[in-house]
């Protein structure tokens, strides 16, 4: 910055009013600083500054995502992102790929880069290790799945409510041999959707049949093994509902394989692009991934600012949102069915 300072003709202070963003700067002096700064390659060291600011802030925010590729993901990160670029914050991000171990690997990496604050998709049962890492200086806040042993605000979608609604749906249209699949059973938004699955079951009087629930599915590939197995069986389900957007698209390319798109219904949870371009298009519970990204990035900087009222949770609403996959009705499988199955 002396350098700077010299090349330009101006005060040490001049140069870091221009540096820090300092509108008052008489904007002849804050060009002949910018042109230094150009030529010399200036690049302003942030450790150094975060050293010099009294606060100690860096401007800086940690995302930690499931998988920053799929299109939940990639929505609440750019809400996040958004909201962070209001305020002159920057957003630093990693996909956790349902791992506990990178969770903390990648709380502890963003902890020593000192970001402000860290807003987290939990991929284990317990953050209580936040509270040894941050020792309290650190707002966390979660989303999408609530944390475990560390008070904090939560944001989070009204999981159960929504598979509720899907399963009754189905219900409404007839079916009665109705098939779960659901995403890893260890998080909480999984067991969340199958809950809401079996509360419509019982509430309409039906059993459940265990072997149409299939839990554990977490790839495009996986769903669409296990939804071929389910329809080639004597006995098939006339619905699915699906918990996850990749276990959906995986059920989409089994229907389509066999060409079941237009006989068995569908219903997925969480929208995903060209759904509504399909024939027919997908029936989805659709969560606004965009509205919990901006609601945790406000959460969180409300505790940067100095909040420190208890905790809170807020629920983001699903909506059912029909297209047609969810609308079919139930059709009786003949014995040329049959017989082309054993085929």
């Amino acid at each position: 910055m002396n350098d700077v300072a010299r090349a330009a003709g101006v005060s040490l202070k001049t140069v870091s009013r221009v540096v820090n963003g300092v509108q008052s700067v008489n904007p002849v002096l804050a060009e002949q600083v910018r042109e230094a700064i150009e030529a010399l390659n200036y690049r302003p060291d942030i450790g150094a500054s975060t050293l010099r600011r009294s606060d100690r802030r860096t401007g800086t925010i940690a995302l930690l995502l499931e998988d920053v590729s799929n299109p939940f993901s990639s929505a609440l990160h750019r809400a996040v992102e958004d909201e962070a670029r209001t305020r002159g914050v920057q957003v630093l991000t990693g996909s956790l790929d349902e791992d506990p171990q990178r969770e903390r690997e990648l709380a502890r990496a963003f902890t020593m880069r000192r970001a402000d604050g860290l807003i987290i998709v939990p991929a284990s049962d317990d953050q209580s290790y936040l509270v040894d890492e941050f020792q309290g200086d650190t707002p966390v806040v979660f989303v999408d799945r609530p944390g475990h042993g560390l008070p904090a605000d939560t944001v989070l979608a009204t999981n159960v409510i929504g598979a509720t609604e899907a399963t009754r749906h189905l219900i409404d249209h007839g079916h009665r041999r109705i098939a779960y699949l659901g995403d890893y059973t260890r998080i909480a938004t999984a067991r969340q959707r199958h809950q809401g699955f079996l509360d419509a079951m019982r509430e309409a009087g039906l059993e459940t049949d265990p072997t149409l629930i299939v839990p554990d599915l977490h790839t495009i590939p996986a769903a669409e093994s296990k939804v071929m197995d389910l329809l080639h069986r004597a006995e098939p389900p006339t619905a699915l509902f699906t918990g996850q957007n990749l276990v959906t698209i995986g059920a989409v390319r089994a229907l389509r394989r066999l060409g079941l798109h237009r006989t068995v219904a569908l219903i997925g949870f969480d929208d995903f692009p060209l759904a509504d371009l399909l024939e027919p298009a997908v029936t989805v519970i659709a969560q606004d991934p965009a509205m919990m990204g901006r609601i945790a990035a406000q959460a969180l900087f409300s505790r940067i600012e100095g909040d420190d009222s208890p905790p809170r949770r807020h629920w983001i609403p699903t909506e059912l949102i029909r297209r047609g996959s969810g609308e079919l009705p139930p059709r009786l499988r003949t014995a040329d069915d049959r017989l082309a199955d054993s085929l």
